[in-house]
């Protein structure tokens, strides 16, 4: 049965998106089956891995707000192994058309069940906001992935997010457990980003990867060109930064890397 983990941070702009689709290629690359299932409106993972968001297709909004199959939305990312459930702006309207539906924190749970098996692992992109897409994904989710930039303000979204994991785990997902933290746009050992770093390792100890993500110009410019970093530039620092986070991810899930 597929791992379903939810990439989510309530804060924006900390690497997000940009793990959720290089830690998903970077796995597929070492040869496990990966479904990203975007459910952010804005469909920057859709985009990022090569795919038009503009298109006529069924997406995510299909899913989450109709009686389609996830399995029916799906596409081909960039790289082998890669599935990709899209998403667009259309998405904004969902929460709406969610709303009336009975058991609407589930929605995505149960359409997910039907294709877990299938892959090994399975990504979420996640909105930077707690509403009821984040719910779902944090209700279907068995972990989550915390990308957090080492700045200060990074520790207040942190407080915000645990208080919600707690909430869900009372109501929602009692087994709802935290996969790992990442520190993203690292930019060297600064005094602000040490200090960051040390209370994010104290906060959640033994939680914490080792892998942390530099800033690197590489991995800013690869979504433009709808490609994930190890596509657009293997030998990039954003690259090799990935696949030792897909290393570490693997050893902690068991594998043999």
């Amino acid at each position: 049965m597929g791992k379903i983990i939810a990439v989510t941070n309530q804060k924006g702009g900390v690497g997000k998106t940009t793990t959720c689709v290089n830690l998903a290629a970077a796995l597929a690359a070492h040869g496990k089956r990966v479904l990203l299932c975007d459910i952010d409106a804005q469909g920057n993972a859709t985009t990022g891995t090569g795919l038009n968001k503009n298109t006529k297709a069924r997406t995510m909004y299909d899913v989450l707000a109709g009686d389609t199959a996830i399995a029916d939305i799906f596409l081909d990312g960039a790289g082998e192994r890669l599935t990709v459930a899209p998403a667009n702006m259309q998405l904004a309207g969902a929460e709406v058309s969610m709303a009336s539906l009975p058991g609407r924190e589930q929605v995505l749970k149960n359409k997910l069940a039907q294709v877990r098996d299938q892959f090994d692992f399975v990504f979420i992109d996640c909105p930077p906001s707690l509403g009821l897409l984040t719910l779902n994904a944090l209700t279907a989710a068995d972990t989550i992935l915390v990308p957090i930039q080492c700045e200060y303000y990074a520790l207040e979204g942190l407080t915000q997010l645990m208080s919600t994991v707690r909430l869900v785990r009372q109501r929602l997902n009692p087994a709802l457990e935290i996969e790992g933290v990442l520190l993203t746009m690292v930019t060297g050992r600064t005094n602000l980003g040490t200090a960051v770093a040390n209370e994010v390792r104290r906060f959640f100890k033994g939680k914490v990867y080792q892998t942390t993500i530099p800033r690197n110009v590489r991995l800013s410019e690869a979504p433009s060109y709808g490609k994930p970093i190890n596509l657009y530039d293997k030998r990039s620092a954003g690259a090799r930064a990935y696949d030792a986070l897909a290393q570490e991810f693997l050893r902690w899930n068991g594998g043999e890397q």
